[in-house]
């Protein structure tokens, strides 16, 4: 619990035009587990919370610094987004340097092994143009093969 607090303390957060209190970056948590007579790796699990797509609309009105981070969040998406594209097209090369999130995550699409999406939604009128998004971001993963 420890680790995951520290995480959290460390996670850049600020106000936008629509969250308060909105991620301004990804979080990371992977465990690994590994043999102990070989110190060989058995398995490891990687935890992603993904911060919200940004969109102009709602940083209009932020600093530089908000609006440059939501350019960044918005690049790691859309790497993920083709590094997601190129495995559900079988497609030789998948672009995993396309962003340093997806490098982490390689793992996690590739070999053995399962991926899980948990998407969080609100039914709230004024969110449905994101949870809309969200929902089909999570529909994309969920057809993998």
């Amino acid at each position: 619990m420890q680790v995951i607090d520290f995480g959290l303390s460390v996670r850049t957060t600020g106000v936008t035009g629509a969250n308060l209190d909105s991620s301004r970056s990804h979080a990371v948590l992977q465990i690994t587990l590994k043999l102990e007579h070989n110190n060989k790796m058995f398995s490891k699990m990687s935890f992603i919370d993904l911060a919200g797509s940004e969109r102009g609309a709602d940083t209009i009105e932020q600093d530089k610094k908000t609006r440059i981070d939501g350019a960044e969040i918005n690049k790691s998406l859309l790497a993920l987004k083709e590094c997601i594209r190129a495995i559900d097209q079988d497609k030789k090369h998948t672009p995993f340097r396309g962003s340093k999130l997806t490098q982490v995550l390689k793992d996690s699409f590739i070999g053995n092994c399962r991926t899980v999406m948990i998407a969080n939604v609100s039914p709230g009128l004024s969110c449905s143009e994101h949870t809309l998004n969200t929902l089909r971001y999570a529909d994309r993963v969920k057809e993998l093969k």
